[in-house]
């Protein structure tokens, strides 16, 4: 289904890109023998297994399959993920509104990255607004998966199993449960034991990163038809067409014949309530589609100018200073315009920054200084030819 080799840039900080080819094999080989997508994920998974302990009176599962939880009403649990050095566990927050009638289950999660907020508000708002009694099917929401990354609000997982590190967690999906770093082993754990056992489709929420903000919009595979239906529910102005390369939580999920994409909200941490009520009406319109819950269409792709690109152009900085950006997110830029300038401590200009594209600004650096190397603008737009790109963070 996924038969087209397409150039593929890391989300956000779009660091290394690779092609990503084949990845929806096992969904159209399930489709092709008549099977459920999600059939073939359930038929070596385990019941669900407490632990036995309660924490701030939620009880904590090693295992999760929502069919063993009661239908119409919300369950609030705890996962019990990996050992941290002190031998005490990662938990996870898992709300599951488990509605009254039989249907499909959604996945959504954020908190992959610890300083991302908006994605984590963007998911309490949706389930705020979900009444299991009224609903048809699953909705399992898990908002802080990167734990000691989220605990010091920064974007990677402090490891010390060899040394003080660093680990980004959205590279290292679906994870090693006998994986040399903890990081892997949680994600592993995590995927395996809960999202997906779980999911019929899921979404990966994430913003920008620390010093960078981004623009709203999705990250998809628009030529695999489950995902463009699902992305084309949401009014926001942007869509980076490209599955991007195998690490990342979504394109595990696609691995597992799971339909998934990863939405992209904003800067990092902080609440951008204007950019998070756009993907809660999405969101919202999807499980509409899916048949989750009932009521008419919010607002689509449809209803809003939407700008569709499939790579990004990185403007990296060459000189230290102070950066001016001219143009805005979304500004709309053709080759030749100037998008930034760069002050040294006199206030000389020492660098020019020019679009060597026509595409749309789709992300900016937000730190008022950069160094030599540092990306300082990425403009989505529409290459002709496909290739591996290196972008250095």
């Amino acid at each position: 289904m996924w038969n087209k080799t397409k150039k593929d840039v890391d989300r956000r900080d779009f660091m290394i890109a690779s092609a990503a080819v084949g990845a929806f094999t096992m969904l159209a080989d399930a489709r092709a023998e008549g099977v459920e997508n999600s059939s073939a994920a359930r038929a070596t998974d385990k019941p669900t297994v407490f632990t036995g302990d309660v924490i701030q009176g939620k009880k904590v599962v090693s295992a999760l399959d929502v069919n063993d939880l009661e239908p119409g009403k919300k369950h609030f649990l705890y996962f019990q993920g990996v050992q941290l050095p002190t031998g005490q566990h990662c938990y996870v927050s898992v709300t599951v509104a488990k509605g009254a009638k039989a249907g499909k289950r959604a996945v959504l999660v954020s908190g992959v990255h610890g300083d991302e907020m908006s994605s984590v508000h963007t998911i309490h708002a949706i389930m705020d607004k979900l009444d299991p009694a009224e609903m048809s099917g699953t909705v399992t929401a898990v908002t802080d998966i990167s734990g000691p990354a989220l605990n010091s609000m920064q974007r990677r997982w402090p490891d010390y199993g060899r040394g003080s590190g660093l680990i980004d967690m959205n590279r290292e999906w679906p994870g090693n449960e006998n994986g040399a770093t903890a990081a892997s082993r949680h994600a592993a754990q995590v995927f395996n034991r809960l999202l997906r056992p779980n999911a019929d489709f899921a979404i990966d929420f994430h913003t920008g990163t620390t010093g960078f903000e981004v623009t709203a919009f999705n990250i998809a595979g628009m030529d695999v038809p489950e995902i463009k239906a699902m992305v084309d529910l949401y009014p926001v102005g942007q869509v980076f067409d490209n599955h991007v390369y195998p690490g990342v939580l979504h394109n595990a999920f696609i691995d597992a014949g799971i339909p998934s994409f990863t939405p992209e909200i904003g800067a990092a941490r902080v609440l951008d309530l204007e950019m998070i009520a756009l993907f809660v009406e999405g969101t919202i319109n999807v499980l509409k589609h899916h048949g989750i819950v009932a009521g008419a269409m919010g607002r689509t792709a449809k209803d809003v100018t939407v700008f569709t690109g499939n790579s990004a152009f990185p403007i990296l900085a060459t000189q230290s200073g102070l950066v001016e950006h001219l143009v805005k997110l979304n500004d709309k830029v053709t080759p030749g315009q100037k998008v930034a300038i760069q002050r040294n401590s006199f206030g000389e200009v020492v660098a020019e920054y020019a679009s060597a594209v026509e595409g749309e600004i789709t992300g900016q650096r937000s730190d008022a200084m950069a160094e030599p190397g540092n990306p300082l603008t990425f403009i989505l737009f529409n290459k002709s030819t496909a290739g591996n790109e290196v972008y250095p963070e």
